[in-house]
C-alpha cells in the first residue's frame, strides 16, 4: 500500500473498537486527514500520547480505502501537556481546533493557510509571543478572525461594509460583516469603543506589538464582537464556545 509523510496538528480523536482510535488532523500538505491509530489505547502502544489533541506531529501514513493508517509518528511540539493544565488555555484551544475542523470540511483538500494559522495560534497560546505572553482570549480572537478571513469571511473594520463610506464608523454589525455608518446600521447595532475596533484590526493582521497595552475592557468587548461575528458567519455554532472563560 502507498505511504506518505506530512506534518499535522491533531484536532480530535474518537474510540474505535477495543484498542484503536480514529485521529482527525489538519495537515500541512494534505488538508484534513482522518486515520486509524491501531492499538493506541493499549499501555504498550508505540504511539503513547503523541497523538493527543493540539500536538504538532510529523507522521507517516499508509493510504487506505476509507481511512488511512498511522504507521509512524514523532511529536514535534507537545502543546497538549501545557494547555491541558490551564482551563482557560484548554478551552481556547478546543475552540480553535473545532473551528479549524469546520473551516476545512473536505478531507485531503490542501489548506496550507489554515494549517499555518492553527499551528501558529497554538504556539502563541502555549508559549506566548516574542515580546511576552498574551491572554488566551486575545490569541483565540485573533485566530478566529484570521481563519475566517482565510475562508473568505474577512470583516471590514475600516469602511462601511454596506455602502463603502470611508471610516471610522460607530457601529459594528456581525450579520453584515463589519463596521457600518449611521445611515446603514440595522436596528440594535452595537457601538463599540473606537479603541476596540483598532484592537480588532491589530488582531486581524497579527500585529501583536499593537496589542501589548490594550486594556481589559477593550479585550472583553472585542471578544463579544468576535463571538457574535463567528456565530453568524459559520454554518453552525461552535459547541465549545460556551465553555470559554471570558
Amino acid at each position: 500500500m502507498p505511504t506518505y509523510r506530512d506534518q499535522a496538528v491533531v484536532l480530535r480523536t474518537h474510540k474505535l473498537g477495543e484498542a484503536d482510535r480514529i485521529v482527525s488532523m489538519l495537515s500541512r500538505e494534505h488538508g484534513k486527514i482522518r486515520a486509524v491509530a491501531r492499538g493506541i489505547r493499549r499501555t504498550s502502544s508505540k504511539f503513547g500520547a503523541r497523538l493527543d489533541p493540539f500536538n504538532l506531529v510529523d507522521l507517516q501514513l499508509v493510504q487506505g480505502r476509507n481511512l488511512d493508517v498511522v504507521a509512524q509518528v514523532e511529536c514535534l511540539h507537545p502543546y497538549s501537556a501545557p494547555l491541558r493544565q490551564d482551563y482557560s488555555l484548554f478551552t481556547a484551544a478546543e475552540v480553535m481546533v473545532e473551528a479549524a475542523d469546520h473551516l476545512v470540511p473536505v478531507d485531503r483538500e490542501p489548506a496550507p493557510a489554515q494549517y499555518r494559522l492553527l499551528a501558529g495560534a497554538l504556539r502563541v497560546l502555549g508559549q506566548g509571543t516574542t515580546d511576552g505572553p498574551r491572554p488566551p482570549e486575545m490569541v483565540l480572537d485573533s485566530y478566529l478572525l484570521r481563519s475566517l478571513s482565510a475562508s473568505g469571511y474577512a470583516p471590514d473594520l475600516v469602511d462601511c461594509v454596506r455602502c463603502g463610506a470611508p471610516g471610522p464608523h460607530p457601529g459594528f454589525s456581525p450579520s453584515l460583516g463589519g463596521v457600518v455608518c449611521i445611515n446603514c446600521q440595522p436596528p440594535g447595532t452595537p457601538h463599540p469603543h473606537e479603541e476596540t475596533i483598532s484592537y480588532l484590526r491589530a488582531l486581524l493582521v497579527g500585529d501583536w506589538a499593537a496589542t501589548r497595552d490594550v486594556m481589559w475592557p477593550r479585550v472583553r468587548e472585542g471578544s463579544g464582537l468576535v463571538a457574535a461575528f463567528v456565530s453568524w458567519h459559520m454554518d453552525r455554532g461552535l459547541r465549545s464556545m460556551p465553555f470559554l472563560e471570558r
